[in-house]
C-alpha cells in the first residue's frame, strides 16, 4: 500500500468520523458541544484569543507557521481534535500575531497551549500524536 492510499484511507476515516459526530450532535440537541466549533477558529491577536478563551471552557491553541514542515504534519491532527474532541481549537499564526507570540512565550513552533477555564494548564512544543494529545485534552474536560 502506497503513502498516498494511506493518507486516502485515514481523509475518509476521519470524514466518516466527523459525520458521524455531527449526526450524534444533531440527534441529541447538541448536548454533546453541538454548540462549538468544529473547525478550528483563527484567531488575531491578544483580543481574539481572550474572546475564544472567555466563550469556551476548553481551547486548545495551535501556534503555527505556513513555512513550518511539523507544523503541516500536526494540521490533520489538529483538524481531528477540533472535530471530535471536548477542546475548541484556535490557531495563530505566529508571523502574522508576532506580538502575541512573544506575549506567551512562543519560542518554537509548532507549540499547543490548552486552556481550562481560561486558564493556562499545559504547553506542549513539537508534533505529538493524536492519542497523546487526546489524552491530555481529557484530563482536563
Amino acid at each position: 500500500m502506497t503513502d498516498d492510499e494511506r493518507e486516502a484511507i485515514r481523509a475518509r476515516k476521519r470524514d466518516e468520523l466527523v459525520e458521524r459526530t455531527n449526526a450524534e450532535n444533531a440527534s441529541d440537541g447538541g448536548a454533546n458541544g453541538a454548540d462549538r466549533p468544529t473547525e478550528p477558529l483563527h484567531v488575531d491577536g491578544q483580543a481574539g484569543l481572550d474572546e475564544v478563551l472567555s466563550q469556551y471552557p476548553l481551547v486548545l491553541v495551535d501556534y503555527h507557521a505556513e513555512w513550518c514542515g511539523p507544523c503541516k504534519m500536526l494540521e490533520p491532527t489538529v483538524k481531528t481534535l477540533a472535530a471530535d474532541s471536548p477542546a475548541v481549537v484556535a490557531k495563530v499564526d505566529i508571523d502574522e500575531n508576532q506580538a502575541l507570540a512573544q506575549q506567551q512565550g512562543i519560542r518554537g513552533v509548532p507549540t499547543l497551549q490548552l486552556y481550562a477555564n481560561g486558564e493556562r494548564v499545559e504547553q506542549v512544543v513539537g508534533v505529538k500524536d493524536e492519542s497523546s494529545l487526546r489524552s491530555l485534552i481529557q484530563q482536563h474536560a
